[in-house]
This record gives structure tokens, sequence and C-alpha cells, in this order.
């Protein structure tokens, strides 16, 4: 219970001392000039106890965001190696501005401070931060709070959930047409990188990451039946992915002559380490003379691809091995015309004349 004591100085100033017992929790006490203040900081003191908010609201107060960077690049990154460097990037920027902040003082108002900060600033490069960038600074630390929140009991809430994130640009499009692939896979073919061409085949057949293939394991892979599974992946989900036609012909030829040292399908200089493909790619690129074009794009590519010859989205995802199909209704409108001839289809055999039905559009009079 909480309890007001009048107490006067020897100058003849009044203050108000607010004390709250509550059995589990230890007393607190405040001084206020005013009874009024003093009976409200009980009040809510008391309510926050009660509904086992108070400890939370403590710890915001106690720990600030450098204690909370520290802790989540001590014991969550490791659990998240994949993006690491990038996240402690992030980490690193939180931290040399809101560093000093008891978590408590963190508000979605400041938040928005800084995200507009970021978003006006250039790069080392010299050129305009982008929003997805902004957004993956805002998930770094949108994800710091959550497990403050959830498994710290440090924090109350998140506050970065309360701000509006900025709007990402509409995703690349950009796949080859029959004559760039075409020019590609010669380029490809004339390149005295024997992985090139494998590597290439691979990517628009089956739509698999650059880093997906390049760390591709003959473990992985099931020549007989024809299918590849992949277990370290960027959501961290397996999926098995069809092999078929040329892409099965190549790794089958590979097959044949694999160093017997290495896990690796595509192993550099160092057996154990998968080749750099960095050069030979950007070579083939400039003789096949194709414009504003990345090996990322080779995904796109095999996606356009897929809707072009009918399949659905949810196919589409599940063969480049998306949880969500956000990012595959870019290929949308590419598939039109296969959804023109399912609608055709079935407005064939629903509306299809029965047998001794006239056509005639005469009215009679």
């Amino acid at each position: 219970m909480a309890t007001i004591e009048a107490r006067r100085a020897d100058d003849g100033t009044l203050s108000y001392r607010a004390k709250v017992r509550l059995k589990g929790y230890p007393i607190e006490c405040a001084t206020f000039r005013r009874k009024t203040d003093a009976t409200k900081w009980a009040h809510s003191v008391e309510v926050a106890m009660r509904e086992g908010r108070y400890l939370k609201a403590a710890a915001a107060k106690k720990h600030t965001f450098a204690d909370l960077a520290d802790r989540y690049a001590k014991e969550v990154l490791p659990e998240r190696p994949k993006n690491a460097a990038n996240t402690l990037r992030h980490l690193k920027y939180w931290k040399q501005t809101l560093g000093l902040l008891a978590l408590a003082d963190i508000t979605p108002a400041l938040l928005v401070q800084y995200r507009n900060e970021l978003l006006a600033e250039t790069t080392r490069r010299k050129k305009p931060r982008s929003n997805a960038t902004v957004v993956r600074y805002l998930a770094t630390i949108s994800h710091a709070f959550t497990v403050a929140m959830k498994d710290w009991q440090w924090v109350t809430d998140n506050p970065v959930s309360k701000i509006s994130k900025p709007r990402q640009a509409r995703g690349r499009e950009r796949f080859l047409s029959d004559a760039e692939r075409e020019r590609l896979l010669q380029a490809c073919r004339a390149s005295p990188n024997r992985y090139l061409l494998p590597v290439v085949v691979l990517a628009i057949s089956t739509g698999m990451r650059r880093g997906e293939i390049m760390n591709l394991r003959w473990t992985d892979i099931d020549l007989r039946r024809g299918t590849i599974l992949l277990t370290a992946t960027k959501n961290d989900t397996s999926r098995s992915i069809p092999l078929t036609g040329l892409a099965l012909l190549l790794l089958e030829d590979l097959a044949k002559v694999r160093r017997l040292d290495t896990p690796l399908v595509f192993y550099g200089t160092l057996p154990h380490k998968p080749m750099d493909l960095k050069k030979p790619w950007e070579a083939a690129v400039r003789q096949a003379e194709l414009e504003n074009f990345r090996f990322h794009d080779l995904r796109h590519t095999a996606a356009s691809y897929l809707a072009m010859n009918g399949a659905t989205t949810m196919e589409i995802a599940a063969v480049l091995g998306h949880k969500t199909l956000q990012m595959v209704k870019r290929y949308s409108h590419l598939a039109n015309s296969h959804t023109a001839g399912v609608v055709a289809s079935m407005n064939r055999k629903i509306f299809a004349p029965s047998q001794g039905e006239t056509h005639t559009t005469d009215r009679v009079s």
C-alpha cells in the first residue's frame, strides 16, 4: 500500500514523501513539493507493481542502450552468423548515437529523428543512403529491443514498432531476353574458367542464390534422382530443387573429374574455399554486351522464365525459397498470357453449347 508523509524543512518549506510497500517488491520512495504529485506517483507505482510492469520499467531506467547493444552482440549475434557483419555495423551506429541513454528515454520521436538523419546522410561512396539500407538499420535495433522485451525483461515495449519505415523501392525485374541469354552462355563457354558455365546455367535453371551455388557440396546433390537439397539457406529453411536438363549434364561431367579432398563442387585455389568467379563473370558480361546486369539478376531471370511458362506465384516462391508471396508478386504480370489461357479454357468448358443448341442470335419477332 501507499502512504504520503508531510515534511517541513528548517526554512519552513513543506514537502511530501510518498512510500509504496507491496509484498514481493522493494520499498519505493520519492519526495514531491505538491501532495497531488506524490499521490499520483504512488498510485502509478502501485498499479505497475500489481500488474507486473514495475520491474520492467525500473530495468528500462537502469540499463542503457550500450548495455543492450553489448549483450545483444555477445548473446544473440552468435546465433545469427549469416549477417553478423552488417548487424555489428548497425549496432555500432546506434551505440554511438543512443549508447549513453537509458532504455526508458529512447522514444519513438527520438528514433524518428535519427531515422531522418540516416536518410539525409551520404555513404562513404558519396551516394545517398537508400531507403532499404535505413530499413535494415531499423530492423537491427528493432530486433534488439524485441529480445530485451521478451527474453530479458528490460523494457515493456519496442519503440521501433511505433514508427513508420521508409518506403522501399520496387525490386529489380531485370532478366535476360532470349538473345541476351544465348550471348551470355556463349561467352561462358568461351571462358577459360571451367566453372563459369555450370554456375550460370545452375543460376538460370534453378534460381539459386550465388552463395547457395558457390557453397554447394557434392553431398547436397543427388545426380541419380536429379535433385539438390539446400540446408544452409538465407532464411534457414531447407528446400529441394529439381536438377534437370543442361544443368544436370554439366554437373555429371564435373562429377567424373571431381577432387576427393574437398566437399565443394566449385572450389578455388584452396580446396576448402569456394572459387571467386567475379573476374570471369564480369568478363563474360562484357563479352555478351549486357547492360545493367548483375549476377543476382540470373535469379530474377529464372523467376521470370518460370512465370512466363505458367508457374504460379506459390510455385515460384517454392523454387526460389521465399517464405512469403510478396517477393514474387513482381513477376505476376509476366504470367498474364498464361492466366488468360486458363480463363479461356475454363470458359470453353463451362459455357460450351450443349448438343442440339443453336447458336443463332436472331431475335424472335
